[in-house]
């Protein structure tokens, strides 16, 4: 695979540092993407000793700044076999009477317009060679809507149905395309989700043992390295304890 290069949207924290690590270790040549550039600097001293990685520092809410950095890529790092498409948000938890216009914004820009504006920068080269592997990060939400969740799930139901898109019109040249949704992940997101509220972070992942953000990378590695004639379409992720949305078994 050290032949094979990788690009990585949200690459700074989460799952998709967790995927940019163990990449590196299997050999992959990294593209890392993210908004915080100290955090992407870092993680290139230290990945850069395993693989060949390149940085970029861009918004993918900002259609320009993604379609830029993308096209300014050195040749060594320009042919992307591998786009996942992990930058994705959660802002708030309000019924939809009190829902606050900017968190809709961010989730919709982020999840939905960021993840088109990317796939555009790439699949081009994709389509050209016949040949490339486009994975994004769902969520369960996007199987499911649950109560105060509304516009992230809606944000999360348009993945899923770009997905099914993208495999539909990209499958005459041979592209892969799938999904892999997550359940309830201990990262960083739900102090985006409570906008740095630790209690109420803490509080989601209180009672049982939920996914870390190493057990979605293994799962993206398996993905990633099936055959030429597999495609892994559409995975769903959950820890044990949790059967649905809202439904989890919890200590008392």
């Amino acid at each position: 695979m050290e032949n094979k290069t990788v690009l990585i949207t949200g690459a700074t924290s989460g799952i998709g540092r967790a995927t940019a690590i163990l990449f590196a270790v299997k050999g992959f040549r990294l593209v890392l993407c993210g908004r915080r550039q100290d955090r992407l600097e870092a993680l290139q001293l230290e990945l850069g000793k395993k693989t060949q990685v390149h940085i970029l520092n861009f918004d993918v809410r900002e259609k320009e700044a993604v379609k830029n950095a993308i096209a300014g890529l050195p040749k060594e790092f320009s042919k992307i076999d591998v786009l996942i498409n992990n930058a994705g948000n959660a802002h708030g938890l309000d019924p939809i009477q009190e829902g606050i216009e900017e968190d809709w914004d961010a989730m919709m820009d982020i999840n939905v317009k960021g993840l088109l504006y990317v796939s555009k920068a790439i699949i081009p080269q994709m389509t050209e060679r016949t040949s490339g592997h486009i994975i994004n990060i769902g969520s369960t939400a996007g199987k499911e809507v649950y109560p105060k969740g509304n516009v992230y799930c809606a944000s999360k139901h348009a993945v899923d149905a770009l997905t099914t898109g993208m495999r539909i019109d990209l499958n005459p040249f041979g592209i892969k395309v799938g999904a892999v949704n997550p359940g309830a992940v201990e990262t960083e997101f739900s102090n985006v989700r409570f906008k740095g509220d630790d209690a109420k972070a803490d509080a989601v992942y209180m009672g049982f043992d939920p996914l870390v953000a190493e057990d979605i990378a293994e799962t993206l590695l398996f993905v990633v390295t099936r055959p030429s004639h597999v495609n892994i379409a559409d995975l769903v992720i959950t820890p044990t304890a949790q059967a649905s949305a809202t439904v989890f078994n919890k200590d008392d």
